[in-house]
């Protein structure tokens, strides 16, 4: 016979078996419609967003110069540890729920809980973040047609309305709730006409390299700027190492890393469509490592493009909070024309980012809604097999959260959002391969525990060069969830339940 649990209390764990046997439930069953190709889609479509067309040039020009190009491969190298993880978790619990999912089969209920809290944070404010950039482009497009329109209003000093925001969160949940291949689909119409735009910038501005620009590759460090600054809002690293602040210089290019691995988020985001997915052993470690492998050659390139074309003090931040773009250094070089274009393709960009974050965000309460850690209402599927209610409340509450209130600086607490999910999976791919062995694996992670353990030094590095304010709003909201789970997930979780005999036990024979 094989049990649903081992341990007991907060530390419970829900073995593999019963992770895939809950996805069977006829009220909480999702349809697999996805193959490697859509996984692809959707890993492109949403890591080729926001990063490529803003942060490749803020960042250079106010935090690491034209080394940003060496920022995106450390950031790249970070990911892509992760994802040999992920991909080895995704083959062998083809379950929803990505890190949430993976952290309840080996370490435990309590850290699973936080796990999931903590991808709230990541795909919900990534969400609205992503969704302000994708109203700002709106209305930059709309003008270059010959439209002035401003898709934000101000409410008082702290409030705005944001409709640009809106309409793009509520079109989006209603295409989430009418399933997921038809969000495969227009996001590879999307995809595929910004991959194109992306290429273009490579090949265009290519003509237009400065070798000079790259002089002095790594500039000298600079006192703190509007994007950085110093005492809480620069690095933790350079904090503590002594450094006055993380602009520019050695220090500059780690915390670039940091910034720019922004950039590659939502790879992970595949790894939730795990239960949605044909033959999930081998189209998930596919999906995962070539949507990872297209994205970083595209930004390194375009990195390199960028801060060959203009000095990379023409991309820093103006003194009226204006940032720089991809589209910034055409049109400083007075080639207009493909400034609109790559406008163009930045609205197509953003919007299959904030598609497929919203996607990965219905997941995971989706899981944990099933395990009992959130109302299980949220866990019920629609005729269109997708969790409905979860689409909706997930919708309504990211809309909220984008049309009303500022989304500054939110880029840091996704990143450490996500590098400490990555920290954990890495973690428990060592674990599970101890205390379950036997369990067949679509993709075997190599060099374990090498990999794993490089992973979580490099994530772990990538952390230490967030601001430290960003650690204080993390520790913050971390211990909300703490508090929460105390307060209602232990109690009604399924385990917990049966563990007290609240609901029969459930076992299956082991063939």
């Amino acid at each position: 016979m094989t049990v649903t649990s081992r341990g007991g209390g907060m530390f419970r764990t829900k073995t593999v078996e019963q992770s895939i046997r809950d996805t069977d439930e006829p009220d909480t069953r999702l349809k697999k419609d996805l193959g490697t190709i859509d996984l692809i889609v959707f890993g492109v479509a949403v890591v080729i967003g926001a990063g490529i067309f803003t942060l490749a040039a803020s960042t250079a020009g106010n935090i690491a110069g034209p080394a940003v190009s060496l920022s995106f491969v450390l950031a790249a190298v970070a990911c892509g540890l992760a994802a040999l993880c992920y991909a080895e978790f995704a083959s062998t619990v083809p379950v929803a729920g990505s890190a949430y999912t993976f952290s309840y089969a080996t370490l435990g209920e309590f850290i699973a809980w936080i796990i999931g809290w903590d991808l709230v944070l990541e795909f919900a404010v990534g969400s609205a973040y992503v969704s302000k950039g994708w109203s700002e482009y709106l209305a930059q497009t709309l003008g270059l047609i010959g439209i002035e329109v401003s898709t934000s209003f101000e409410l008082g000093s702290f409030f705005s309305f944001d409709w640009g925001a809106l309409l793009l969160v509520v079109v989006l949940a209603f295409l989430l709730y009418r399933g997921t291949k038809l969000s495969s689909r227009v996001s590879l119409v999307i995809t595929t006409i910004k991959v194109a735009i992306v290429l273009f910038v490579i090949i265009l501005g290519a003509f237009f390299i400065n070798a000079a620009n790259y002089t002095p590759f790594v500039p000298e460090p600079t006192p703190g700027t509007v994007e950085t600054g110093t005492g809480i809002q620069q690095s933790l690293l350079s904090f503590f190492g002594g450094a006055s602040s993380s602009v520019f210089g050695v220090y500059g290019v780690f915390a670039a890393a940091a910034i720019v691995f922004f950039a590659f988020i939502g790879f992970d985001a595949v790894a939730t469509t795990a239960e949605e997915t044909r033959n999930p052993s081998k189209a998930l470690p596919r999906g995962i490592l070539g949507s990872l492998a297209i994205v970083t050659v595209l930004y390194v390139a375009v990195a390199l493009v960028i801060t060959g074309m203009v000095p990379y003090t023409d991309l820093a931040t103006k003194p009226d909070g204006t940032r720089a773009t991809l589209a910034t250094a055409f049109a400083s070089l007075g080639i207009n024309w493909a400034a609109t274009i790559i406008a163009v393709g930045a609205l197509l960009g953003l919007t299959t980012v904030v598609m497929v974050l919203m996607l990965g965000q219905i997941r995971v309460i989706f899981a944990m809604s099933r395990d009992g850690l959130l109302p299980t209402a949220l866990a019920k599927t629609n005729r269109f097999g997708t969790p409905g209610r979860a689409t909706w409340l997930i919708g309504v509450v990211i809309a909220l959260v984008a049309t009303f209130f500022p989304a500054q600086d939110l880029e840091q607490m996704v990143n450490i959002g996500t590098l400490f999910a990555f920290v954990l999976v890495s973690i428990g791919v060592v674990i599970l391969r101890r205390t379950r062995p036997d369990l067949p694996r679509g993709f075997r992670t190599p060099l374990v525990p090498l990999v794993p353990i490089l992973a979580v030094l490099a994530c772990v590095w990538l952390m230490l060069n967030l601001s430290v304010e960003t650690w204080l709003r993390f520790v913050i909201w971390m211990v909300i969830g703490v508090i929460v789970y105390f307060a209602y997930s232990r109690k009604n979780s399924i385990l917990g339940r049966r563990e007290r005999g609240d609901l029969p036990a459930q076992a299956t024979s082991s063939d």
